[in-house]
């Protein structure tokens, strides 16, 4: 691990200091470089001043090997990057024609009007890699500098996410005589705390590959790293204990795949299972099937969601007994269960998932975050109640996580089943 190098993020722009966007950039960058096997120990945003970004560029080449900018590299006066960055190297700028030609195309294509502020962006610092831009015109750089390199990208995420992937990330890979692999095991229905008190023999004595939990969402993620000469040798590091950990969280691991969502998860059963899924929604109004849509090839599985807000909805379109609702309120487990009823109104689906609560309230009397989820599995319904803290879109955003959790596990049962029946 001696070989590990040490990278540090700085995002450019007043703009995300005052507020006015989510620095979204920081948190690529940071799991890519993670996933490169970076070291990253610190992460600074500074606004569109010359004098601070100096500074902040100094310190950051004073602690780390590899200094990755995003942002200040357009056509205005306030993009200050390229020009900070090429002075602390002690490089000239120069007119590259390649990078003119570019910038001259794109406004030509576009109907634009190309003023003359706009070829500032194709003033490059001399004896620097140029990095082509294939979302924009902005070109990125890499400036050399005694024996560390500045990274410099465009701030806009479309081009930033592209230009990392298609440039940085061969160069960055190219520094290292090591490979880095990671493996993430995603656990559903455990604590973050339970995970880790479950595993701590792992993480004590862990060498290579390193195990580490992180908290997303209402899911605990284990992310295994480990490093070899080659993909093939670090991926055998990886395998016994990836193995170790679903052995250990069995069913509650739905993946151990990076890019596997457990919308995904859920989709990808529908399919083997030849199962068909509705929604049906109250409080999350959409999100749960949102989830699922956002899966590519969810169409196959995905016959209809229903937002049922009122109780006149929940009635006329989910068939719910307007003496159930006067009884027990719309919030309860007795209109969850007949809000996942296949009654003939609609398609009938395989699998229904309905979900009622209060994601706020402003009378005590109302328990805010109290969530009713229903699910049923070709005609076995399961019910659970869930209380749910945060605000209204945090109690929202937790009943959808939770909801596609316990789809999954009545699928799992019904599978189950299904194969002891078979046998």
């Amino acid at each position: 691990m001696a070989d590990r190098k040490i990278v540090e993020i700085v995002c450019v722009g007043t703009e995300i200091l005052l507020g006015n966007i989510v620095n979204t950039n920081a948190q690529f960058l940071a799991k890519e470089c993670a996933a490169l096997g970076l070291s990253n120990y610190y992460q600074t945003v500074v606004g569109d001043n010359a004098e601070r970004l100096k500074e902040t560029i100094e310190l950051a080449l004073s602690r780390s090997d590899i200094l990755i900018l995003s942002g200040g590299l357009g056509p205005t006066q306030d993009d200050l990057t390229k020009e900070v960055a090429a002075k602390i190297a002690g490089k000239e700028l120069y007119l590259d024609k390649k990078s003119e030609d570019n910038i001259k195309a794109i406004f030509k294509a576009r109907g634009y009007e190309l003023t003359p502020n706009n070829i500032k962006q194709a003033m490059i610092p001399k004896d620097s890699i140029i990095l082509d831009n294939s979302n924009g015109t902005a070109p990125g750089v890499i400036i050399p500098y005694n024996d560390k390199y500045m990274i410099l990208l465009p701030g806009p995420p479309g081009e930033l996410k592209l230009m990392f992937k298609e440039s940085v990330e061969p160069f960055l890979r190219s520094l290292s005589k090591e490979v880095f692999v990671t493996s993430t095991v995603k656990v559903v229905s455990v604590g973050e705390s339970i995970c880790e008190t479950k595993i701590m023999d792992l993480i004590e004595n862990q060498t290579n590959p390193t195990i580490a939990t992180y908290a997303h969402d209402g899911e605990v993620h284990i992310r295994v790293t480990a490093n070899a000469e080659t993909e093939e040798e670090a991926n055998k590091l990886i395998k016994p204990v990836v193995r170790e950990l679903k052995q250990r969280f069995g069913n509650n691991v739905y993946t151990t795949h990076n890019d596997v969502s457990l919308e995904q998860a859920v989709v990808d059963l529908c399919k083997g299972a030849n199962l068909r899924i509705k929604t049906v929604e109250s409080c999350t109004a959409g999100m749960v099937a949102a989830r699922i849509v956002n899966v590519p090839g969810a169409s196959e599985i995905f016959k209809y969601g229903l937002i049922t807000y009122s109780n006149k909805a929940k009635r006329k379109l989910t068939g719910v007994k307007k003496a159930t609702l006067e009884k027990y309120t719309a919030v309860s487990k007795e209109v969850a269960c007949e809000m996942v009823r296949n009654i003939d109104i609609g398609p009938k689906a395989d699998v229904l998932i309905g979900v009622t609560g209060y994601a706020d309230s402003n009378d005590e009397s109302v328990p805010a975050g109290l969530v009713y989820i229903a699910v049923n599995v070709c005609g076995k319904t399961r019910v659970e109640e869930y209380r749910f803290n945060g605000d209204r879109n945090k109690v929202r955003t937790k009943a959808t996580t939770q909801a596609l959790v316990l789809v999954r596990e009545c699928m799992l049962e019904y599978l189950s089943e299904m194969t002891f029946r078979d046998a």
